[in-house]
């Protein structure tokens, strides 16, 4: 597979009212949407997107409420769910893309991209996952534990929806030492925090009403788990994990992804929660072959 970069462009969309931010590049090939993560951007898949579009029509767009996309007041205008999410790559599949659509996700972007292909199956031809969230502090996951662990999240959730606290939080957490801290968690090799990844992640806190969709998110704990996804996938799937995750464990991955729609299990050692980023050169080649195997519409 080649790995020429080809130039990408930045696009707005429209979606109910609201202005979306997206990348696109490339124009022959099957079509894919990259989705990125919980607090990221399309720069997250600033070295992914411009090497699959040699050999596809390769998009990344940016969830609302998240990177340069518009943040609205949550619950007066919109609500910051999966389902919510899953309705804007539908309907962007449908409205920009046309084409029955290849979807790739990291973290939470992975069970938007389940919710959407389970939502509508006729428009999605199949799944990637890199790290997906298992979603741990899910309510139903939460009855299960031991009841020394069940309330402290809770807790901290109901202490953050008091507005002044709750910005002070975000305020504290959107400092640029806190970010290459908790980056410096997530990614294995320290060398692949840059100050590069460091900008991307910061500049869009500083929008009006980050800090609103921030608070809003970390008091979500309902919604769809991505074992209640996989089962009704009607198209393949393939997953992908850094072995070296500290919030999404492997094993727990493994046995996740132990299921029908499940093509294929790639463990990568020594790699963290966000691959597409932190080994670009080991994620690109596995994707540009999966891809291939799709036939073009």
């Amino acid at each position: 597979m080649t790995s020429i970069a080809t130039p990408t462009v930045n696009s707005t969309w429209m979606w109910r009212g609201h202005q979306i931010n997206y990348q696109s590049a490339g124009g022959t090939g099957a079509a894919v949407l990259l989705i990125h993560g919980f607090g990221a951007s399309v720069g997250h898949w600033r070295k992914n997107l411009p090497v699959l579009a040699a050999n596809c029509r390769c998009y990344a767009i940016e969830l609302i409420g998240f990177g340069g996309s518009d943040k609205p007041t949550p619950g007066a205008e919109i609500e910051y769910t999966f389902e919510t999410w899953a309705e804007q790559v539908v309907d962007f599949c449908r409205e920009v893309i046309v084409t029955p659509t290849i979807l790739g996700g990291n973290s939470i972007g992975c069970i938007v991209a389940l919710q959407a292909a389970v939502t509508e199956p006729k428009l999605f031809i199949g799944v990637a996952m890199l790290n997906c969230s298992l979603r741990l502090l899910h309510d139903r996951k939460r009855a299960e534990m031991p009841f020394y662990r069940r309330w402290g999240a809770p807790i901290l959730q109901s202490i953050l929806t008091i507005p002044a606290i709750g910005k002070f939080f975000f305020q504290q957490l959107a400092q640029r030492k806190v970010v290459r801290n908790i980056l410096l968690q997530a990614y294995h090799h320290p060398e692949a925090v840059t100050e590069e990844l460091i900008d991307i992640l910061m500049a869009p806190a500083a929008d009006p009403g980050a800090a609103d969709v921030f608070l809003k998110f970390t008091a979500y704990s309902w919604g769809p788990l991505p074992e209640d996804l996989l089962p009704q996938l009607a198209c393949p799937a393939i997953a992908i994990w850094g072995a070296a995750d500290p919030w999404e464990p492997i094993d727990l991955g493994r046995e996740l992804m132990d299921v029908a729609t499940v093509d294929r299990f790639v463990e990568l050692p020594d790699v963290g929660h966000c691959p597409q980023d932190e080994a670009p050169e080991l994620v690109n080649p596995l994707l540009q072959e999966w891809i291939s195997q799709f036939e073009v519409v």
